[in-house]
């Protein structure tokens, strides 16, 4: 591939990236929920015991002030409680109570229950490549940012 089809190709990547972030968007406008505050809610519904600030940061690369505001917002609504990890007591971990879990259930469901249609309906050759690019474009961008 020459540089400029690459470059032709990464546009067109990122035109793909911020659709699917737009979609997701769009999705939480129409659930009465931010995009940010659906990624932190996700990862709430999705966390086994307990999450905390940095494991939703790190996850999402979201920046901790915008968690914050956005977990205070879910304490102030009783979706949140914060208490000490079982594991670190020194640490703050974060989990749903039952208003938060009810909450969650009316909503991430519905969007895994989205996100599983689409992969379906791409099929399994369409949905692995869709991965195996995606993790092949991070390797080698990786492997690229280390020569740099």
């Amino acid at each position: 591939m020459t540089t400029n089809e690459a470059s032709k190709q990464v546009a067109r990547y990122y035109h793909v990236w911020r659709e699917t972030n737009r979609i997701y968007s769009d999705w939480a406008k129409k659930h009465d929920i931010s995009y940010n505050a659906l990624l932190i809610l996700y990862s709430l519904w999705n966390a086994k015991h307990y999450c905390t600030q940095k494991m939703i940061c790190d996850q999402w690369m979201l920046p901790k002030q915008t968690v914050n505001t956005i977990l205070k917002e879910f304490e102030k609504k009783e979706l949140v409680f914060f208490g000490s990890t079982p594991y670190d007591h020194r640490k703050r971990g974060i989990r749903l109570t039952d208003a938060g879990i009810a909450y969650a259930q009316d909503v991430i469901p519905k969007l895994m229950e989205l996100e599983t249609q689409a992969m379906e309906k791409m099929g399994k050759d369409r949905a692995d490549a869709l991965i195996e690019n995606t993790a092949l474009f991070i390797d080698y961008f990786k492997e690229g940012m280390n020569h740099e």
